[in-house]
């Protein structure tokens, strides 16, 4: 029921001003965080808890399968306003495996609207066909489009143009692609990490 959503958030604002008297009144005085995260919309990933971070501390933007498409407003709305009003050090890309949008991304099924949604993973599964084909099971091809779909979004990240000029007025950025296991908890490092115009030509060759 609803209601007990309600009365668990009681439950946490006591806990957390027990624990930390000041912490409600620190979060409305300011929002510094230096991390924007793009994750997937899964209910089982949650942003701030994975990482062990405190709200304030995390700049949360998440979708189906953890896209950053250049023509998608929501998101790019999010990105401007962290990078240029918040001054965010580092943007998290973040996928995880058994992702159900990549799945559906390269499935037969009809699912409607999102089919729409999903092409850019599409692209990726086709441009990646031979190595996912060699792939033994249908598991293992969808964690391994998991993390190709996440180093594919690190590159949008860093071939847009608020990124860019971020970087052209000195600013300090760096954008980073991980996966996250729900099995374990763990996030691995695509080691994918772009911090400047070289370090994006010399990985991505744009």
């Amino acid at each position: 029921m609803v209601q007990n959503l309600i009365e668990n958030n009681r439950r946490w604002s006591r806990e957390k001003t027990r624990v930390d008297p000041d912490f409600f009144s620190r979060l409305v005085r300011q929002q510094h965080p230096e991390y924007l995260w793009i994750g997937c919309s899964d209910s089982r990933v949650p942003a701030n808890e994975i990482v062990n971070l405190d709200p304030g501390e995390l700049f949360v933007h998440r979708n189906v399968a953890n896209l950053a498409p250049q023509q998608d407003a929501n998101y790019l709305s999010v990105l401007q306003y962290a990078v240029h009003v918040l001054k965010i050090k580092h943007v998290l890309v973040v996928g995880h495996y058994g992702c159900g949008g990549v799945r559906a991304a390269i499935e037969s099924t009809d699912h409607g609207l999102i089919d729409h949604w999903l092409s850019p993973i599409r692209d990726v599964a086709h441009e990646h066909r031979h190595e996912l084909d060699a792939c033994e099971t249908q598991e293992n091809r969808v964690d391994r489009l998991c993390e190709l779909n996440v180093i594919a979004q690190v590159r949008n990240v860093a071939t847009n143009p608020i990124i860019l000029h971020a970087w052209r007025e000195g600013q300090p950025l760096a954008i980073h692609g991980w996966v996250y296991s729900i099995a374990n908890g763990l996030v691995t490092d695509m080691n994918i990490s772009v911090r400047n115009l070289a370090e994006r030509e010399r990985l991505f060759g744009v």
